[in-house]
């Protein structure tokens, strides 16, 4: 098999009817993924043994998807990618059902909690409850780890037949420092029981990590649940219980992840198990009296084939059109949506039927989905796509290209704050390059009140917070600072959805600034542009950078809401 085509482990020979640019596409995202997001063109042309032509026109189409961002020389991947593998999650509805489960034994047990599933002979995290310390887990949603190495894997191994069981000792031999497995550390050296602190039963002198993971897959069978003592890296210990769906089989695993310093792998599972068990007897409660979901419209863009019939013709052949009509096939699975016919997926998608088959056998033969009876489904693997790379972004990494883009556009100084109690803070900026600019930094604090920035995040609190009216301090004789004006202020921005601060903060300063809206409707942030008096006037500035601020809190917003569909989007 040539170096640039990814394939499943254990995959027979590339069917006819695959789709070349689709599998080179996605050989691109992978490599992109493995390099923590961002690359150079240079760089990915090693990586997958692509020509660079090639990968050119990938990163190209990419860009046109919004899956990719081009920043001179370097591919960096773009939240908007993220709704590949929200398709895989929403079908799989579990992080939905499950999360606040996970996320409340969690609080009560001021340890990291993860939900995991099998693939293959690996496992990914659908969620993860971390708790933030000094040493915390740094493993991320979609992360890959080898099953013989973790708290889950022998539960799901459990379920294994001879032929997953061969699998497993294949790619044991072929790779026996772990190296297909960049989320977790190579294997170095034999683990003594003396690097452990104690001896664990099953384990015997200078054992390599992961070798007996049949007698501990035997133990799960017999206990119920398993114990990862320092098999990832020295210090984390980590116990796991499955939760079954209702037929009884393993719908994913929970597990508690500790450190040494406060558990030994025994005290962990004497401590925590009998409170884990019962988070877990909610879960599948959870899961027996889940009503069907019902079917929500597919993430892909609405009429694909007119929108790539437009990309072609504005980028030529730099499009690759049969690479965007092939991942768009992966969105058209979700929540309701688990299970998909051919024909569903090209009524979901628009596609041809003939299109849709030659995408969902390739995504086949790669192992993004599974077929029976006719019937397809996602499989993990497709949280391989980006996902772990982009579940640790940002607000103000969501922010930041639009507030560039929105700078140049505009030709002022752009950006993004957050409201912290009576005070905004700068979280994001882009700021232009003229003689006498404004200069603000990120982390700087400003009153609230004062501010355009801080007035619309006010204006979206049920009771605005306003400081007592010994602090609403005239900053210039400009400044509103009678508690019942400012209250009309805001109540007129809630009606126009806009603030509009004409030398109150600052004489000479002007700005105007709109919300920015997380998935449920709450303002979370607001973005701004800011300039001298002299540049326009309060006119020009609604006429002429006001459509711009709104087109570019949408744009952020519309990102932030894939990127927070199943995780929480850190504001700073």
């Amino acid at each position: 098999m040539s170096p640039n085509v990814t394939a499943a482990p254990g995959s027979t020979a590339v069917p006819a009817e695959a789709v070349a640019p689709l599998t080179r596409g996605i050989t691109v995202l992978r490599r992109l993924t493995e390099a923590d997001g961002t690359a150079s063109l240079s760089g990915l042309e090693r990586a997958s043994g692509l020509a660079r032509s090639t990968v050119d026109r990938i990163t190209a189409t990419l860009a046109r998807m919004g899956y990719v961002r081009l920043d001179g020389r370097d591919a960096v991947l773009a939240p908007r990618l993220m709704e590949l593998g929200n398709a895989y999650l929403a079908a799989l509805r579990l992080p939905e059902l499950l999360h606040p489960h996970a996320d409340a034994l969690a609080d009560e047990l001021d340890e990291s909690v993860s939900l995991a599933v099998g693939d293959q002979d690996g496992i990914r995290f659908i969620h993860q409850a971390t708790r933030r310390r000094a040493m915390s887990l740094s493993f991320r949603i979609g992360d890959l780890l080898p099953v013989e190495r973790t708290a889950p894997g022998p539960l799901f191994a459990t379920e294994w037949d001879a032929a997953e069981w061969q699998r497993w000792h294949e790619r044991r031999a072929a790779d026996p420092e772990d190296r297909g497995f960049p989320a977790v550390p190579a294997r170095s050296r034999p683990l003594e029981d003396d690097d452990r602190g104690e001896e664990t039963s099953g384990r015997r002198r200078g054992v390599t990590l992961g070798d007996d993971f049949e007698e501990r897959t035997a133990a799960a069978r017999e206990r119920g649940w398993a114990l990862d003592d320092q098999l990832i890296e020295p210090g984390l210990v980590a116990l796991a219980v499955p939760v079954r769906d209702p037929d009884g089989r393993i719908a994913c695993v929970v597990s508690v992840v500790s450190h040494t310093s406060r558990h030994t792998a025994a005290g962990l599972r004497d401590a925590l198990l009998p409170r884990l068990r019962t988070s877990v007897a909610a879960m599948e409660r959870e899961l027996r009296e889940a009503p069907p979901a019902e079917p929500a419209p597919p993430a892909g863009p609405a009429g694909l084939a007119a929108w790539t019939g437009a990309s072609k013709q504005e980028l030529g052949r730099e499009f690759v059109e049969s690479l965007a009509r092939g991942l768009t096939v992966i969105t058209s699975f979700g929540e309701g949506r688990s299970e998909l016919t051919i024909t569903e997926v090209a009524r979901a998608t628009g596609l041809a039927r003939a299109t849709a088959r030659r995408a969902l056998i390739t995504l086949e033969h790669l192992g993004y989905v599974t077929a029976h009876d006719g019937v397809f489904r996602l499989t993990p693997r497709v949280l391989g796509l980006g996902f772990p790379a982009l579940s640790r972004t940002t607000l103000p990494d969501v922010a930041a290209p639009h507030l560039a883009a929105l700078s140049q556009r505009v030709h002022e100084s752009a950006s993004l704050a957050v409201l912290t109690g009576d005070e905004i803070r700068y979280t994001a900026l882009f700021t232009t390059s003229r003689v006498m600019s404004v200069n603000i930094t990120v982390g700087t604090r400003l009153p609230a009140y004062a501010t355009s920035l801080g007035r619309v995040m006010l204006a979206d609190l049920p009771d605005p917070r306003l400081p007592d009216p010994s602090g609403l301090v005239a900053r210039t004789p400009r400044t509103v600072t009678d508690p019942a004006e400012l209250r009309a202020v805001l109540d007129r921005v809630r009606r126009d959805g806009y603030a509009l601060v004409d030398g109150e903060l600052e004489e000479g300063l002007r700005s105007i600034a709109v919300p920015v809206r997380e998935r449920g409707g709450r303002v979370v942030a607001a973005v701004n542009v800011a300039l001298h008096s002299s540049r326009r006037t309060p006119e020009e500035c609604v006429e002429d950078v006001l459509p711009e601020l709104f087109s570019t809190a949408s744009r952020i917003e519309a990102d932030l809401h894939i990127a927070g569909r199943f995780r929480k989007v850190p504001r700073a």
